[in-house]
């Protein structure tokens, strides 16, 4: 027996750090407390080889792209695995289902953006912390973890932190098949409301962690929902930029008779206006706002959804006009050489329709046109008249109303022409 003991404690004495029996390459392997270790390796993928007694695989500051259902073979008796700040981008489906007895998942610091619906299910939902801290890349991985939570099968999850990844709203329901939960850390995002049915099923949540986001008021459904959680619920609602205005004034209330469930509820300020900065909401009421007693009707949720929708409505007509003017551009561009040989000739036209009114004008305005015009008027005279000489009275008598008599010079040299007038 003392020489089984000896040799237990040389061969871990002189194993240790690195497993006699084989250490992936990039890696240190510690059999005494069943860690390995590889860190900032640049591997480009999860190593082989990680031994069968590892319990607690540590892969961080690598440049890992995708996790699939082959990485993690015959590794049991792992419960604590850490996956931060490895670059990871695609998570496979059943990517750790070979892991039965898995407690502990951390993927924080990634670039997450195809999340398969079932990577996260593990036969028996042995998973109960789930750290996805600042790992989300873009909106569409941020619908892949929602279907991932409402059906991969993490109904054992007790811990879940999603802080940091710049969510804007979270879409009722999310949470509904994790009944088991306890923690919830969505702070350091960017939610500014909270919808109807965004907190259903949370019948066990003990913590709820809302801080650094950019709620302006809880109102309406969303302080139904957050006293739907219950008196055993700790909620943390601090570091947002509440606007004190007459809309904070049910929030107020409701924070005054509800300290037991905010637990920073004497941290709470107000951001805006600037009259009102600092001023603690614990003891904002009606008289210092100068609101009336009588409160404006609360924004209801079908009011916030038609208006999101609205504005999804907008996006998509941009777009569509956007990608109707693309084409119109690009067909003027193929015909553009016809283009331009029809404004040349539609130019060419009008000018010399132009020229034809410019020359008829011209004609029009010309001063012998003129003269010409008043010397027929004059040959219109009676034949027997004397040109040079006043006429007798009986003759102007006879003559027209409208005839105009000119004093022709004596060397102007007429054309006699014959007339006849009516007398």
């Amino acid at each position: 027996m003392r020489n089984l003991v000896i040799r237990v404690l040389f061969g871990a004495l002189f194993c240790a750090p690195r497993q006699c029996m084989g250490c992936p390459s990039g890696c240190e392997c510690y059999a005494t407390t069943r860690t390995v270790k590889c860190v900032s390796r640049d591997l480009r993928a999860i190593p082989q080889g990680i031994p069968g007694y590892a319990r607690n695989v540590i892969i961080t500051g690598n440049d890992i792209f995708r996790i699939g259902p082959e990485t993690f073979n015959e590794l049991e008796n792992v419960t604590n695995m850490i996956l931060s700040n490895n670059r990871i981008t695609e998570v496979a489906s059943h990517s750790f289902s070979a892991l039965s007895n898995l407690r502990s998942l951390d993927l924080s610091g990634n670039l997450l953006a195809f999340i398969h619906p079932e990577a996260l299910t593990i036969p028996e939902s042995p998973l109960q912390e789930l750290n996805l801290s600042c790992s989300l890349y873009n909106y569409t991985s941020l619908v892949d973890i929602t279907t991932a939570l409402r059906w991969g099968g993490l109904g054992g999850l007790l811990r879940l932190d999603l802080s940091g990844n710049h969510l804007v709203l979270l879409p009722p329901g999310v949470f509904s098949h994790l009944a088991n939960l306890q923690h919830l850390i969505l702070g350091n995002n960017s939610l500014s409301s909270v919808y109807k049915g965004t907190f259903s099923g949370l019948r066990r949540l003990e913590l709820l962690d809302l801080t650094h986001n950019s709620f302006g008021a809880f109102r309406g459904d969303a302080l139904g929902e957050l006293e739907r959680l219950g008196p055993a619920a700790r909620i943390l609602l601090s570091h947002n930029p509440y606007v004190c205005t007459c809309e904070i004034r049910d929030f107020a209330v409701w924070l005054r008779s509800s300290q037991a469930q905010v637990g920073d509820a004497e941290a709470l300020t107000c951001a805006s206006p600037r009259e009102f900065r600092d001023v603690p909401l614990q003891g904002f009421g009606v008289q210092v706002a100068g609101c009336q007693v009588t409160s404006p009707p609360l924004l209801r949720i079908g009011e916030d959804v038609g208006d999101l929708s609205l504005q999804t409505s907008y996006v998509l007509l941009g777009l569509v006009l956007g990608f109707v003017g693309m084409i119109f551009l690009f067909v003027l561009y193929l015909n553009r050489q016809g283009i331009k040989k029809w404004v040349t000739e539609t130019r060419d036209a009008c000018h010399d329709v132009l020229e034809g009114y410019h020359y008829r004008y011209e004609i029009d305005t010309d001063p012998r046109r003129e003269q010409l015009s008043k010397g027929r008027v004059v040959a219109k005279s009676p034949a027997n008249g004397h040109f040079g000489q006043t006429p007798s009275n009986n003759r102007l008598s006879k003559l027209p109303t409208d005839t105009c008599l000119f004093q022709i010079p004596s060397d102007t040299q007429l054309e006699t022409v014959s007339t006849s007038v009516d007398l």
